[in-house]
Formats: C-alpha cells, sequence, structure tokens
C-alpha cells in the first residue's frame, strides 16, 4: 500500500461503516489521496479528524459535511435476543466480526469489538438490532483511540482476507441462503408477527379471531 494512502488510512477510526460513501476505510483513504474525494466526509472521526487529515495533507482544514453523517458519540449495536431467529444476516453484515452466533441459534453482540457503523440494523428482518450510546459523551476521536481502531481494521481485514479465501472460520460466511432457508425464514418472520400481534390484542383485553 502506497505510504499516503497509509498514513491516511491511520488517520480513520477503522468502524467501516461506509457513510462517506465508500466501501470501506481503505477505500476512502485511497480517494483522498488521490484527490478524488474531500478529507471531510467521515463523521465517525468528527472534526478533529478532519483536522489531523488537513494537517497530513497540509491543506486547509474543512468543517464536516453532515451530509454524510453527524457527529456523535459512539455507539454499539444490541440484539433484542427474543426476537432473534438466528438467520445469520446481521453476522455476515458486521464488518468487523463482533456478532456471536450460529444458523438457526440466538445471535449477540460482542460490545468491546463493535464500532456502532449500523450495518446489520436495516438488514434484520425482525427489526432485532438498534444502535444504542455507550454511557460517554465524548464525540469523534475523543470517544474512539487509537488503539480500538488499529483493532477494528485488523479483524476487518482477516474477515475480508477469510472472505477471499473462500474459507469457514466464521460459520456465517459459508453460510448459503437456499429455498429451504428461505422458506424458514419467512415462516419464522410470520409465526413471530402473529405472536405479537396476539399478544398486543391480549394486552388490549381483545380476542383474536383464531382464538375464539
Amino acid at each position: 500500500m502506497p505510504v499516503l494512502i497509509e498514513k491516511i488510512l491511520d488517520l480513520l477510526p477503522q468502524t467501516q461503516c461506509g457513510r462517506c460513501g465508500f466501501d470501506s476505510c481503505t477505500s476512502y483513504a485511497t480517494a483522498i489521496a488521490n484527490g478524488q474525494a474531500p478529507i471531510n466526509r467521515c463523521a465517525a472521526g468528527g472534526q478533529k479528524g478532519i483536522d489531523q487529515l488537513a494537517t497530513l495533507l497540509n491543506v486547509e482544514t474543512l468543517p464536516l459535511d453532515t451530509a454524510y453523517g453527524e457527529e456523535t458519540p459512539r455507539q454499539v449495536a444490541t440484539i433484542n435476543e427474543e426476537n432473534c431467529i438466528g438467520c445469520t444476516i446481521c453476522i455476515r453484515m458486521c464488518p468487523v466480526d463482533a456478532i456471536i452466533g450460529a444458523n438457526r441459534m440466538m445471535h449477540t453482540v460482542f460490545t468491546d469489538y463493535c464500532t456502532g457503523c449500523g450495518l446489520c440494523v436495516p438488514r434484520c428482518p425482525l427489526d432485532a438490532i438498534s444502535l444504542h450510546p455507550v454511557p460517554d459523551t465524548h464525540t469523534g476521536w475523543d470517544a474512539w483511540s487509537k488503539e480500538q481502531a488499529q483493532s477494528a481494521r485488523l479483524r476487518y481485514e482477516r474477515k475480508q482476507t477469510r472472505l477471499a479465501s473462500n474459507t469457514t472460520g466464521h460459520i456465517a460466511d459459508s453460510f448459503e441462503t437456499t429455498s429451504s432457508d428461505d422458506t424458514l425464514l419467512k415462516s419464522t418472520i410470520v409465526k413471530r408477527a402473529i405472536e405479537r400481534a396476539r399478544k398486543r390484542l391480549h394486552d388490549y383485553g381483545i380476542k383474536s379471531a383464531t382464538t375464539r
């Protein structure tokens, strides 16, 4: 990797969130180095990160472009375990292997590893995942250390290497969706939805047509 890209990459928080418009921190660093992207798109690094990039590149600093996100306290994902059906979609979506679980078994988030990228949230078919701020008011690089960034980068690169070599070091990486899996997933989603609807009706003292 060219030295300049490596130096830029070292100033990015390695959340791999994609909010900057690129699919990885490496892609964004490469675009910056090639003059194809401005330095102010990384909300996770915040204004401090932008200022550090400006100093490195000897250019004028810029305010964060909020079209690509706001600078906020660090967030981590949590899974509502009662709603989790073990579909492994979130495990595959996590860029840093912060979600632990197996096919058709309950998943959970290892919060120390979670970068708060949020990629898992919209992909959960049962809306069982949500983001919550950690108990800290610091934002950007003040909420996320260099050591955490380096650890996240290492886990990201290891996962990319594993996927590229098509190994099965993580159960979700080798999970292929088949028609039977799709049918099971859809039927489970419908079943859970019906159960939740019946519970709501029960809470309001209304009997459902199927229970009369």
